[in-house]
């Protein structure tokens, strides 16, 4: 009995050591490695590449990682012509894409696409149809779907934006935005231009909601990550990082990285789901 007890704990120590030590070997596998990594697109992505980065030039200051924005048409180009070593994308890539720069897909969180009201707004709820008819100017008013008599301020991201994308086929289905919408060019810019007008409405990343905006119901559906895992919110799209051709070197090392265990806290806490 007692020789039996003792091989148990052997065996869960040593499991112990394995898990403990498995997320220790991805940023290991930096040790020794030199170069430069080039990230663009989609600015959903931007809080979980600026932290994978952090911790791997912590760990390994002869390794340089630059990060920017522009949005998922951006992460395209740029990441097709050679530009960047990694192009990120708020939604997945076309046929065309793909056969015209050779680009290679990894996904590697789950995120929502939700609808942002300012917080003085008190509107609390609607529907998928009542926001397609606000976005496409048939619903001019707040009044009219039971806010205050105040005319309503559109805004939307530019037709290279895969936040845009989601919004537009999955909740607009594919309807008009009026031309009149005030076009911003990020989720962070969506975020600062709803809180400083108080009659305004736009979407952007569900990762990127917190007290500065608020995020409506849905046909009575919590806008949640949560939701959008459950498939409760429907409103939802996969985040990926794009290569052209397979990645070598620093950039499959770092695909790696933000792929694989060490990272889901850093997808978690950007308020994404990771993908396993």
């Amino acid at each position: 009995m007692k020789r039996s007890m003792h091989c148990v704990l052997v065996a869960l120590a040593a499991l112990f050591l394995v898990c403990g030590t498995a997320g220790a070997d991805m940023l290991q596998q930096f040790a020794g490695q030199k170069g430069k990594i080039d990230i663009a697109g989609g600015t959903a992505h931007i809080p979980v590449m600026n932290e994978a980065a952090k911790r791997i030039m912590t760990a390994n200051p002869d390794i340089r990682i630059t990060v920017e924005g522009g949005g998922t048409g951006v992460g395209v180009q740029k990441a097709g012509e050679g530009l960047v070593d990694i192009g990120n994308t708020g939604r997945a890539l076309s046929e065309d894409e793909v056969a015209k720069y050779g680009l290679v897909s990894f996904p590697f969180a789950v995120d929502g696409v939700t609808v942002i009201l300012n917080p003085a707004n008190g509107v609390a709820e609607l529907t998928a149809a009542q926001v397609q008819d606000i976005f496409a100017g048939k619903i001019a008013n707040w009044k009219e779907v039971g806010g205050a008599d105040a005319a309503i301020t559109l805004y939307t991201r530019d037709e290279a934006s895969g936040t845009r994308e989601v919004f537009w086929e999955k909740l607009l289905k594919k309807g008009a935005i009026a031309d009149k919408a005030n076009v911003v060019a990020s989720n962070g810019a969506m975020k600062v231009a709803v809180s400083q007008d108080a009659q305004a409405i736009g979407y952007m990343s569900i990762g990127f909601v917190d007290a500065e905006v608020k995020a409506p119901k849905l046909d009575g559906v919590e806008p949640s990550q949560d939701n959008a895992k459950s498939g409760a919110y429907k409103v939802a799209r996969k985040l990926f990082m794009n290569t052209k051709g397979q990645p070598q070197g620093l950039t499959k090392l770092f695909i790696d990285y933000v792929t694989g265990p060490e990272c889901t806290d850093i997808i978690s806490k950007a308020g994404y789901i990771p993908i396993k």
